[in-house]
């Protein structure tokens, strides 16, 4: 007789062994035709110039940090608006669980301000722009002919 966890255990090696099989028979009956440019990167149609090893702005990372910070709290504010929400459930429980439970969402959402207005003011926010460079161009013709175009055509 098989028990519970023995129940489970061949669930699991039935299902590694469908994954086995299947990986094994689309190995068999895909094409094999290897060449240079389907050995080639592929990144929205360009083709691949210079290093990957690149270093980007520390401030990209800081932003998608902030970004799912913001994102988990969403995730944790989805249920309890979903419970908070149940007029069945808050008759139920009666008035001193609603205040309980409106003042400690009132306080993480206070501590997530809070944490939104530490980073704004440290800065993490701004976005840092590259300065223009305008390059000098040395030309032939002197400035004044120039000036008498742009006095012609305006």
């Amino acid at each position: 007789m098989i028990s519970e966890f023995g129940y489970i255990l061949l669930f699991i090696l039935g299902s590694v062994l469908l994954v086995v099989i299947m990986l094994g028979i689309s190995r068999l009956m895909r094409p094999d035709r290897p060449g240079g440019e389907k050995n080639e990167v592929y990144e929205s149609g360009e083709l691949p110039i210079g290093n990957a090893r690149l270093s980007f702005n520390i401030r990209f990372y800081i932003v998608a940090i902030v970004f799912l910070l913001f994102d988990v709290e969403l995730v944790l504010l989805f249920p309890w608006s979903v419970v908070f929400g149940d007029a069945a459930l808050l008759e139920k429980q009666g008035s001193a669980w609603l205040w309980f439970a409106g003042i400690e969402m009132l306080i993480f959402i206070g501590v997530l301000v809070l944490g939104l207005v530490y980073v704004w003011r440290k800065g993490h926010l701004d976005w840092i722009l590259p300065e223009s460079k305008t390059e000098e161009f040395r030309s032939p013709v002197p400035p004044e002919l120039y000036d008498g175009i742009n006095k012609k055509y305006s």
